[in-house]
């Protein structure tokens, strides 16, 4: 027996009959020959980690865009949030914590740099539309490791596919929209917690709000910190779920603040136009950037290669601009677009 089978057979013994076993895996998109010490799913959260994608969320915009301070979110902080979230929620519920931390570790690999104005300016110009999750899962199967992908598995994909719910319903019934595995499940609403509660840490540190602009009434039922108003709601997930045959629920006060929080962080956060208005020079930046990549031959090949000839000269520029850091995509428009001072010889 290899130390992979010896693991998986601790986690038929150990894990809930509602767990996602790694040795259930409904397997990869290219068959491999399995390793001998990683079950599946923490193969793949080994591969999410070591890819250059992830690296890259260190200088992506989760709220601010280039913050000055050193303790605002980045899109790799959030992730990380995400990612203990999770796993504190998962680990209670006896579910597989590998498949839940490579889902929530993958789920915004594909997010474009300034946060969802890059996100949204992509969607706007690109033929067909653009999302983050599905840029994400494009990210695993086609773009990473040189156009191979990282060959993960369905669970994982589906997982990184699924997570997203913008203003939709925090908890849906709709089969469509959810992750088919418990796992899953747990990271898109994990997602929404970290979010909601660490925006709302950066706006007041941001001094866009105070902690008397917050709702009392999502206060008094979700606490007064950002430590508190997680615990609460993480407490509540485990406690709703395990109470109502292991079925994701929260409690319908509970939810209700979240809801009402999220709608408080939209409408005097993220549209505030102290923010808003970085927001509009950066969607400029990307807009300009990917018309300059259409028309330009000579920086299309610099920069991104020759044209595949299976793949569309616009999808290869959107999959280049989804991949920018901020700071490259503003270095790069600097140096394309802003005139060169004179040099005094």
């Amino acid at each position: 027996m290899t130390i992979r089978e010896r693991l998986e057979e601790i986690e038929r013994k150990t894990l809930s009959p509602y767990a996602k076993l790694s040795s259930e895996t409904k397997g990869r998109l290219i068959p491999e020959e399995e390793c001998t010490l990683r079950p599946a799913f923490q193969h793949d959260r080994d591969r999410i980690i070591h890819s250059k994608s992830f690296r890259r969320l260190k200088h992506k915009t989760q709220v601010f865009l280039s913050p000055t301070g050193d303790h605002y979110r980045t899109r790799l902080t959030h992730t990380l949030e995400v990612s203990q979230i999770a796993r504190t929620i998962a680990k209670s519920l006896n579910l597989n914590c590998d498949l839940t931390e490579a889902i929530a570790l993958g789920h915004d690999l594909g997010h474009t740099p300034f946060g969802h104005a890059g996100e949204d300016t992509l969607n706007e110009i690109f033929p067909g539309g653009f999302s983050h999750n599905e840029q994400s899962l494009r990210v695993v199967e086609v773009l990473e490791q040189n156009g191979k992908g990282l060959n993960l598995t369905y669970e994982v994909r589906e997982g990184i596919l699924k997570h997203s719910k913008g203003m939709g319903d925090i908890l849906t019934q709709d089969a469509s929209k959810i992750p088919s595995t418990l796992e899953g499940q747990v990271v898109r609403i994990a997602d929404i917690i970290a979010y909601i509660c660490h925006d709302l840490d950066d706006a007041l540190r941001g001094e866009i709000i105070r902690d008397t602009d917050i709702p009392k009434h999502c206060c008094k039922i979700l606490g007064y910190t950002n430590s508190k108003r997680i615990d609460t709601m993480v407490k509540d997930i485990v406690y709703s779920t395990i109470s109502n045959d292991m079925r994701l629920n929260m409690s319908n006060e509970v939810l209700q603040a979240m809801v009402e929080l999220r709608e408080f962080l939209y409408n005097r956060v993220y549209n505030v136009s102290k923010i808003h208005h970085d927001f509009v020079r950066s969607k400029k930046v990307v807009s300009e950037l990917y018309y300059r990549f259409l028309e330009d031959e000579a920086l299309f090949k610099s920069e991104i290669g020759e044209c595949h000839p299976d793949i569309t000269r616009e999808r290869m520029v959107c999959d280049f601009i989804a991949g920018m850091t901020d700071r490259y995509a503003l270095n790069l428009y600097e140096k394309i677009f802003l005139p060169k001072p004179w040099v005094i010889m």
